[in-house]
């Protein structure tokens, strides 16, 4: 008797926790699911009754109408509870009388009434403790009995890496021997987080790819995932290298996608314990940053890498900042297929997890 694999899992640290083969099969389904719905091939009995609750302590634009969107197209019901208009879920020592919640007596609950519980949290809502979003997501999980989404976190965003993943897989047919670039690339704001390259370089050293990342000093990113990725292109026979010059990124490169993300002053970091050890410095984040303003996408960039590459952001992208309008609106750009391929992404995930029947 066959049993699903994936049926009840959680989708948190995904890009370390499912396999490559467990990767591929989702971008299978993804497809499979894309190309149903280009032939308005009815998907309603696939989650049909299931309910997902979504929780976004962060704004959204495509991960809320994918998801949102996603659900309702499987058969299934959209539940948005809004940090604030329902008692905010609270790890023990964040309580606060009549505005938040424990944590396990939400996960309790939802998981009596619903299917799967999908939280998106980082920067502020976090306390900018760099680790504090993924941890309240895994708590959840504990004490939740259905299945947990990550829609973004302050380390991961598992379901970004899966739609980048998607869109590769149709423009190249292939992971391995494609070059990308992961570059950091210059914002107005320094309040971004690091889920996203450190998702995208897991997910693609984990595939098999060529990869680089591309960052000025002082934006380096979490050394365990550095380590994990370095770990991933030794399995896969890829490569990973690091850089510090923003037009050697370029060269040579199938894809790029440069994209902002905080300096390490940006962030405030704990021990075992939960005591903070380093304050987080916004004036020093503030230099680096402005430091760094020439990192931005022009058409001389694109000029540097293959005939055929493509750019890639996850959106929002700040324009005339990390990138001009003749790139993003350019004929290299994927970025309306990425961002589209969201939706297919998240409905293989939901299917998979919550016991759909494609």
């Amino acid at each position: 008797m066959k049993t699903n694999k994936f049926l009840g899992r959680d989708w948190i640290d995904a890009e370390l926790d499912y396999t490559k083969e467990e990767w591929e099969t989702l971008i299978d389904m993804a497809l499979y699911l894309k190309r149903r719905h280009a032939m308005n091939d009815d998907q309603s009995n696939i989650l049909k009754g299931k309910t997902l609750f979504t929780m976004f302590f962060n704004q959204s634009l495509r991960t809320r109408s994918t998801f949102a969107a996603g659900i309702q197209q499987l058969g299934g019901i959209h539940v948005d509870l809004e940090p604030g208009k329902t008692y905010t879920p609270a790890r023990k020592g964040f309580d606060i009388p009549y505005k938040t919640e424990r944590i396990s007596d939400v996960a309790g609950m939802l998981s009596r009434v619903g299917d799967a519980i999908a939280i998106r949290m980082y920067g502020p809502p976090a306390y900018w403790i760099y680790g504090f979003a993924n941890a309240l997501i895994k708590e959840f999980a504990e004490y939740a009995e259905i299945p947990i989404i990550n829609m973004e976190c302050d380390k991961y965003h598992p379901t970004q890496a899966l739609a980048d993943l998607i869109t590769i897989k149709e423009k190249f047919g292939t992971f391995k021997g494609v070059n990308l670039t992961m570059s950091w690339a210059y914002s107005g704001s320094i309040e971004k987080p690091r889920a996203v390259p450190q998702s995208v370089i897991l997910a693609a050293t984990k595939m098999g790819m060529n990869v680089t990342l591309a960052h000025p000093k002082g934006f380096d990113l979490d050394p365990e995932i550095i380590k994990a990725s370095q770990q991933f292109s030794e399995q896969t026979n890829g490569s990973f290298q690091i850089t510090n010059d923003f037009e050697e990124g370029f060269k040579g490169a199938d894809i790029v996608y440069p994209k902002s993300w905080g300096a390490v002053p940006c962030f405030n970091y704990t021990d075992e314990a939960g005591n903070t050890i380093k304050e987080q410095n916004h004036e020093e984040a503030e230099r680096l940053n402005s430091a760094s303003k020439n990192w931005m996408t022009t058409e001389k960039e694109m000029r540097l890498i293959n005939k055929n590459g493509i750019y890639m952001h996850c959106l929002p992208a700040d324009r005339g900042q990390e990138v001009t309008d003749e790139v993003i609106d350019g004929p290299s750009s994927v970025v309306i297929d990425e961002a589209e391929n969201r939706l297919h992404a998240h409905k293989a995930i939901m299917t998979m997890i919550m016991g759909g029947r494609p």
